[in-house]
């Protein structure tokens, strides 16, 4: 099981298949096993890095640590561990903290980058209204219904079950506390995404309950020349819910 050792924790990573650095960020309800559909598809051409944020699955964190704080220097760390000077960076909710982050500290590392169900750390007046009027308190209650969605529990209850499984192996993570620093941490300002020159595709589903879809525009809107696609009947596991037009999308979007 590889380890990479870092300031109160144990992070815990995977990479599968060889060539260009593709590397995954889970969400707020995942670890490192939630891209189950997307390491098959593209380990053929990619490595595929999965990991799992400190406190989050196999990656323990030990009491007092810095939780949400360090994730973006986690990544980067990980990323001179394994020595992956190029690297295409796939985020998915929370996991925006972290890709957007390490994004604008080494812009000149990130061949692209997909933004999925999430605006980041951006801090932005247009996005602020939005969540005022959406509110923030649906995201720390229910543990898994808010990202699993009414559709994917009516339709498709075997893989509401494994997003289930999946997200019990966070025993113990205080979701409310992470919620509570990933706002905190909202310190982007519209300026430094402008400087952004990387390919930048950012993905919502039209019926997310956790990131209102406005939001995720806002984002793109801020960014020169990124894309914006909205899924329809689709909730906030994109990657999850919708497999196959996820993995299409990322397929026509990412470079060689």
């Amino acid at each position: 099981m590889p380890v990479l050792r870092r300031p109160a924790c144990d992070l815990h990573y995977e990479v599968t298949g060889e060539g260009p650095g593709l590397v995954f960020a889970h969400g707020l309800g995942g670890n490192h096993l939630s891209w189950w559909q997307q390491i098959p598809h593209f380990a053929p051409r990619y490595a595929c890095v999965t990991f799992s944020h400190r406190g989050f699955g196999r990656s323990h964190e030990e009491p007092g640590g810095p939780g949400a704080a360090a994730f973006v220097d986690d990544l980067a760390a990980l990323l001179d561990h394994l020595a992956l000077a190029d690297v295409r960076l796939v985020a998915q909710s929370m996991g925006g903290w972290t890709c957007l982050g390490y994004a604008l500290r080494a812009p000149q590392r990130v061949r692209a980058l997909v933004m999925a169900s999430t605006f980041g750390s951006l801090a932005d007046p247009e996005l602020d209204a939005l969540l005022l009027r959406r509110g923030l308190s649906h995201l720390a209650a229910g543990v898994l219904d808010p990202a699993v969605g009414p559709r994917m529990e009516r339709e498709q209850p075997a893989l509401r079950y494994l997003y289930q499984q999946i997200g019990a192996l966070n025993d113990g993570l205080d979701r409310t506390a992470i919620l509570g620093q990933l706002v905190a941490l909202r310190t982007t300002t519209p300026a430094a995404l402008a400087a952004l020159t990387m390919p930048v595709l950012c993905l919502v589903g039209e019926e997310d309950g956790v990131i209102p879809p406005g939001t995720v525009a806002v984002l793109a809107s801020r960014i020169p020349g990124a894309r914006l696609v909205r899924i329809p009947e689709t909730g906030h596991s994109i990657y999850f819910e919708r497999a196959s037009t996820f993995n299409r999308l990322l397929d026509e979007f990412l470079p060689r």
